[in-house]
């Protein structure tokens, strides 16, 4: 199962995920922006199966 990631929001306002291990401590924060970007570039399996 992927991690769960969380929004939150940066001092300047920017959307931010924040993502977390098995015990809740964030392992690691992106902004939004790069999270989204990052997603888009990579195919899931249903379209890599095509």
């Amino acid at each position: 199962m992927p991690a769960r990631r969380t929004t939150h929001r940066s001092s300047s306002g920017k959307k931010l995920y924040a993502v977390r291990d098995a015990k809740g401590r964030f392992k690691d924060i992106q902004t939004y922006k790069r999270a989204h970007s990052a997603d888009m570039r990579r195919k899931s399996k249903a379209e890599r199966s095509k």
